[in-house]
């Protein structure tokens, strides 16, 4: 490794959205994604060990711990051992460094599944599925070392790129020109003791592909508007409220920009779905209505002005110079009020795709994302090879809206099975 490489491992900035979740994070909002692998076989957890440790020699960029300077938190080379351990817990939870080692993600297993949980200042979801892929191909290598005594593909060598795309790519001069209205703020009894309810919606990947195609959409388009009705029938159309149905979609810049960091480069769009504009009962209404926003808010200008609107605040000198105890009081306090300005987040990751060799070992992903006080609950989904899994992580009692939405997709002719974690 070059010394400016290894430099760069041992101490290095947080990017441009990293910096805000350690100011954010606490265990009500944990800041955490969680990717999962079911393999065809009962989980080894020293092979399993053996597999996290070789990837991490690749993926260094993940060996790193968290540490407080006086005016932003900074990432420090780990050289700890990593805690590899049965799946205890509910999905993204906050990782606490005690007793995690330090590190900002956590790998556990149960029976045939690999879960890894990661903190969003570390990485993003894409990246995380780069990391977590490689884990997966070593440990397939390990767990089967006579089919790939030849062929180890999972030992080709990777550009370690930490760089800030966001201020490589953000324009100084972008201006916010609009004006936002809160939104629909979900209702209902949570359950108790912290806990999250996962509800996984396998959906007939086949018969959304057809139903894209008769609606001259695409897969996350159909999906979000499927959500916003699902929203309003099962939580806001007996509760009276007007407020827009509002769902943020996470966008990977690395499509709009030449970029191949490890780091966080994401932004997102928001979908707004007002009830006082538009029949919420009729599909075919929201849809028209999310189709033309995903088209005007996609629109590269408008994809460079809301990041470059981002990182100028980051930038900004005033921001800068603050100590960090007084950043953090002040982050606090501004993301409950940004938040109402949002009822659900919805990311999708697309296609998780794996090299032929080892599909065979691999039944399935999942991707979830954290729910919190606020945006009570959270959807993802991503799909491998013919399936798809639509998740609902949640801390309300009722699941109305995972309800509707699997009636709404039957109503379309479009098949759905349903698993839960059994919160």
């Amino acid at each position: 490794m070059r010394r400016k490489e290894r430099k760069e491992l041992m101490w290095r900035k947080l990017d441009n959205s990293a910096k805000i979740f350690p100011l954010s994070s606490s265990k009500k909002y944990s800041s955490v994604f969680r990717i999962s692998a079911v393999m065809k076989e009962k989980i080894s957890p020293r092979l399993l060990e053996k597999a996290v440790n070789r990837a991490l020699e690749k993926y260094e960029f993940f060996k790193v711990r968290l540490k407080q300077g006086f005016f932003w938190y900074y990432f420090e080379y780990n050289d700890k051992k990593i805690v590899i351990e049965e799946e205890k817990d509910y999905p993204c939870k906050y990782i606490d460094p005690a007793t995690n080692n330090d590190y900002l993600f956590k790998v556990t297993y149960f029976d045939s599944k690999i879960n890894i949980d990661i903190f969003h200042s570390l990485t993003d979801g894409n990246s995380g599925i780069q990391f977590f892929k490689e884990i997966v191909y070593q440990y397939i290598e390990i767990a089967h070392s006579n089919d790939f005594k030849n062929n180890l593909r999972s030992s080709r060598k990777i550009d370690v790129n930490v760089e800030d795309s966001y201020l490589k790519n953000y324009n100084k001069k972008a201006k916010n020109s609009e004006i936002n209205k809160k939104a629909y703020i979900l209702k209902g009894k949570k359950i108790p003791f912290e806990a999250i309810r996962a509800t996984h919606e396998l959906i007939n990947l086949t018969e959304l592909k057809e139903q894209t195609k008769i609606k001259n959409v695409t897969m996350t388009q159909y999906l979000t508007a499927v959500l916003i009705q699902a929203i309003y029938r099962g939580n806001m159309k007996k509760k009276n409220n007007n407020r827009p149905i509002k769902v943020c979609v996470p966008v990977d810049l690395k499509k709009y920009f030449k970029s191949k960091t490890l780091s966080n480069f994401f932004s997102y769009i928001t979908v707004s779905a007002d009830v006082d504009e538009i029949n919420l009962d009729n599909l075919d209404d929201v849809l028209k209505l999310v189709k033309s926003d995903f088209e005007n808010l996609l629109k590269p200008e408008e994809i460079s002005k809301t990041m470059s609107l981002n990182v100028k605040l980051g930038t900004n000198f005033f921001i800068k110079v603050i100590p960090l105890f007084l950043k953090q009081i002040f982050v606090r306090v501004s993301y409950l009020e940004i938040r109402k300005y949002t009822t659900t987040t919805f990311s999708n990751i697309g296609r998780i795709g794996i090299i032929a060799e080892y599909q065979k070992y691999i039944d399935q992903f999942l991707f979830l994302i954290a729910p919190e006080r606020i945006e009570k609950i959270k959807c993802s989904t991503c799909s491998y090879e013919d399936r798809m899994f639509f998740t609902f992580t949640s801390i309300l009692r009722d699941i109305q809206i995972e309800d509707e939405f699997e009636k709404i997709l039957k109503e379309q002719g479009i098949n759905v099975e349903r698993e839960s974690n059994g919160v």
